[in-house]
């Protein structure tokens, strides 16, 4: 096994074309720089240079071996310094799950904080459920989850970074849709309604079932995402119960109202992590980033 003193001689004698420029330039006499090109050439098997009394040569094997060692060199000289920014978190890479409502809430926040405190870190965005991030924070495959559920697992911690209020969408042309002055979750009963399904959707469909508790509307929709469902209240199909953050959708014949009996923040985000992860890039973001600073319980 040739060592990185035998590669960075050899360097320096294939650019300067004579053994005692070379030495001077590492600083060294010419025998043992002399016995360091030799021990490489053994180790290597090939005759690198050819030399004789009055030159030095590259043979086409040297040729070849020079741009490989060059590059060998940038990675030994980099790695030092690669290896201490992502210790301190200010390269490497971080993984973030969210939610699709995520993305047009919270996300945009974290990514434009990630370019100011973390621009070396590498930010991998995967679009993922709640429970599908938890699956993926357990496999490695995240290193921080944006999500609704609070996680039910030792090995996570996790805290509060954004609360936010529900509103309900009606068609524009319907009578609720004449004003934006907040709804009674009584006026609901007997409508047609965007509902949530109890599997993809669970935490807006436990929420909502929470609003209209008492109320019987009449569901002819259930759906996962909130942004399928503020096109079909904007195509007149009925009415939905969505996130405030839904408003940023800018969905034509919606219009949206305050909840009179809900106007208190009820959606809840969190920022989950595994307790053990040894990321350095997540903690600087945990640490620095506004964004997912945490609010009281």
């Amino acid at each position: 096994m040739y060592s990185l003193e035998q590669v960075r001689g050899f360097v320096a004698v294939a650019e300067e074309l004579h053994f005692g420029r070379a030495a001077d330039r590492l600083q060294m006499t010419q025998p043992p720089l002399s016995r360091q090109i030799q021990k490489l050439e053994r180790s290597i098997g090939v005759s690198l240079l050819d030399r004789n009394n009055r030159s030095v040569s590259l043979t086409p094997a040297g040729l070849a071996f020079l741009a490989e060692a060059r590059r060998l060199l940038i990675i030994a000289d980099t790695a030092p310094e690669s290896a201490r920014r992502i210790a301190e978190g200010v390269a490497g890479r971080l993984s973030i799950g969210f939610t699709a409502m995520t993305a047009v809430g919270v996300l945009p926040h974290v990514l434009a904080e990630a370019d100011s405190f973390l621009p070396g870190v590498d930010i991998v965005l995967n679009e993922l459920v709640s429970d599908a991030q938890f699956e993926a924070l357990l496999a490695g495959d995240l290193d921080l989850a944006l999500v609704r559920l609070p996680p039910h697992h030792p090995e996570f911690d996790s805290r509060l970074v954004a609360r936010e209020t529900l509103v309900a969408a009606v068609p524009a042309d319907h009578p609720l849709g004449s004003t934006t002055a907040p709804v009674s979750a009584r006026e609901f009963e007997g409508l047609d309604m965007i509902m949530y399904t109890s599997t993809g959707a669970s935490y807006f469909a436990d929420l909502v079932a929470s609003v209209l508790v008492n109320v019987r509307p009449r569901s002819t929709q259930r759906l996962t995402q909130v942004h399928s469902m503020m096109s079909l209240v904007g195509a007149g199909r009925g009415a939905a119960i969505v996130p405030e953050s839904a408003g940023t959708f800018h969905i034509d014949g919606v219009v949206l109202r305050p909840i009179i009996e809900w106007d208190r923040p009820v959606v809840e985000l969190r920022a989950v992590w595994r307790r053990d992860s040894s990321n350095a890039a997540m903690k600087g973001a945990l640490a620095r980033f506004s964004t997912l600073q945490p609010l009281s319980d």
